[in-house]
């Protein structure tokens, strides 16, 4: 192993030639506790990453040499591609949710507590002998609920500065979401990208063996709100009874009590039967899962390397719902959607915790659907790393490929139906079923670019080849892309993509064949408080062109229906796509 080496700049920058680079700011930032001179990782790295860790051994010895600021802006772009270490807690900042005034002082309310270790270790999974069971939450007994509300009861009372308080938990969320993290020079985020799945998997996977210690039952697992299933499209009725410890008051109070969900909800409730909202969720939860998430990418979001801009595009799952759902809950009588209606509150609310469980068996499952879905091999991503504190409350850091396998963390998911498999929306025998003309529409570039999605936009696109092959379809996915979504971040941001539609669309039944995707945003803030940009947006439509027999048409007809926030949102250009799965 190479030895470490120290630099004594403005505030100490120890390296290790094997790991990442760490960072330890001045004392005064947190006048409570001393920083440690040597806060560093010692992880290693497997074979397989061998030639990421070389970038990374070149990109820290040029920055120890140089300085962060000084040196990272002179890379080329292959020296900085690299995967992302774990932040360094002495590096917490001040977290932004309005306008850019400091709302929570994060120094104090959500960076953790600093480890007395100097050296935080890589975490090692435990032999497991058993597998813990995430039940689904509508299926859980009393004797489940009672242990469940006494986990969190013993949670919500250890002292705040115990890492493993409520308090503490739930400000993990805000301190890697809200903008209280740098690493590289800039802001860390683990939404938006290819880190979404992975950090809040490893995220339960803690919290879970937390509250199962607390109770002296390491058989304790988190329920999964089984919302793609319609008997559980609804907020679980464990976490509607007041009084109890995973009851929340900061939620929307119409959705209570059995209110079923909408899981494209837009800030409005869809107007239509019970019926109708869960078939609408069954042909989302296709859409998202199967029709949009053909490749890797597009159901886990973008690449995202050390030194490159966070937020470089969300995965299907990510975006809708989970998005979706967040806003759902979150209560509207508070300034920000708090708690589930915003990044940095979110782990305030236990059913937080339910939900994401749900979210991690969509990643389970989606490997199960066939053709090119299979976790990502990229080194940078492997090897990308997260920081937390385990159940006996010490600190380790892990990485994304020691999580790719649930079982090899010791649990595992019971079996429900997926309906949602066999709910491919079908073309409605009671429309004109016409084929929209692409020349009664204007083509995209006289359209785009936009600077308000403010009402409903129909357009023409023109499409790289028609009638490809089987072979082509399997090498290659035909992409319907959106190019530099902008948009207000503190805002609720939602959109519809249809394809041969027009502006009489009817916007409310999405389970049909016409509707494409959607786009949503869950309000925070970034390095600029107001704007971010998406550099791409993209939907797949291989399957589409064939269900609406358009494989052989040269343009394809693109309705776009803002659902909330679309006067905060711009687009500069829409085109299609072959990109390689």
């Amino acid at each position: 192993m190479a030895s470490s080496f120290v630099l004594q700049a403005p505030w100490a920058i120890t390296t290790n030639l094997s790991c990442f680079p760490s960072f330890t700011k001045p004392s005064h930032v947190f006048p409570h506790k001393k920083p440690n001179n040597k806060f560093k990782v010692s992880c290693n790295q497997n074979n397989e990453a061998n030639n990421s860790q070389e970038k990374v051994e070149r990109r820290n010895l040029l920055l120890g040499l140089g300085g962060i600021y000084g040196a990272a802006h002179l890379l080329p772009y292959d020296a900085l591609a690299s995967p992302i270490p774990s932040p360094t807690i002495t590096q917490c900042s001040t977290a932004f949710i309005d306008d850019g005034v400091p709302k929570i002082p994060v120094c104090y309310t959500c960076c953790p507590p600093i480890p007395d270790k100097k050296d935080v270790p890589c975490y090692d999974l435990p032999l497991v002998s058993g597998f813990r069971v995430r039940p689904a939450a509508q299926t859980v007994d009393d004797e489940y609920i009672a242990k469940y509300n006494e986990a969190y009861s013993r949670m919500k009372a250890l002292p705040t500065d115990d890492p493993r308080s409520f308090m503490q938990q739930a400000n993990i969320h805000c301190a890697y979401c809200n903008g209280a993290y740098k690493v590289g020079g800039k802001e860390l985020q683990v939404h938006f990208s290819w880190l979404f799945f992975p950090f809040h998997r490893w995220y339960l996977y803690f919290h879970e063996r937390i509250l199962a210690s607390l109770i002296g039952d390491p058989t304790f697992a988190l329920p999964y709100w089984n919302w793609d299933h319609p008997k559980g499209m609804h907020l679980p009725d464990m976490f509607d009874v007041e009084g109890t410890s995973i009851y929340n008051e900061r939620r929307n109070q119409k959705h209570r009590n059995g209110f079923i969900m909408d899981l494209g909800y837009a800030g409005e409730d869809v107007v239509a039967n019970d019926l109708q909202k869960m078939v609408n969720n069954l042909a989302i939860m296709y859409r998202q899962m199967i029709t949009n998430a053909p490749c890797p990418l597009l159901f886990f979001g973008k690449p995202y390397r050390l030194g490159s801009k966070p937020s470089p595009g969300m995965g299907t799952i990510e975006n809708v719902p989970h998005n979706s759902i967040h806003r759902w809950v979150g209560d509207p009588r508070q300034p920000n959607q708090e708690d589930m209606g915003n990044f940095y509150s979110s782990g305030k609310d236990p059913a937080f915790f339910s939900l994401h469980a749900n979210v991690d068996r969509m990643w389970t499952i989606w490997k199960t659907l066939g053709g090119k879905r299979k976790d990502i091999s990229d080194p940078d991503y492997l090897d990308t790393e997260f920081f937390f504190y385990d159940e006996k409350a010490k600190p380790f850091r892990v990485r994304v490929q020691d999580c790719l396998d649930e079982k090899k963390l010791g649990y595992t998911f019971q079996p429900m139906d997926t309906p949602w498999k066999n709910f491919k929306p079908l073309l409605r025998k009671n429309t004109k079923n016409v084929k929209i003309d692409p020349n009664s529409v204007p083509p995209a570039s006289q359209v785009f670019p936009i600077k308000k999605l403010d009402k409903i936009v129909t357009f023409s696109v023109a499409r790289p080849k028609k009638l490809r092959t089987k072979k082509e379809k399997e090498d290659e996915e035909e992409l319907l892309t959106f190019k530099n979504v902008e948009l207000d971040v503190r805002k609720f941001v939602r959109f519809d993509v249809f394809l041969n539609e027009d502006n009489d669309v009817i916007a409310n039944e999405v389970d049909r064949t016409e509707f494409v995707g959607s786009f949503a945003n869950l309000p925070h803030i970034h390095d600029d408080p107001k704007k971010e940009k998406f550099p791409e947006f993209s939907l797949a439509i291989n399957e589409l062109l064939e269900d609406l027999k358009l494989e052989g048409d040269d343009l394809v007809v693109v309705t776009l229906v803002p659902k909330i926030g679309g006067d905060n949102v711009s687009i500069e250009a829409v085109e299609i796509q072959l990109v390689p799965c």
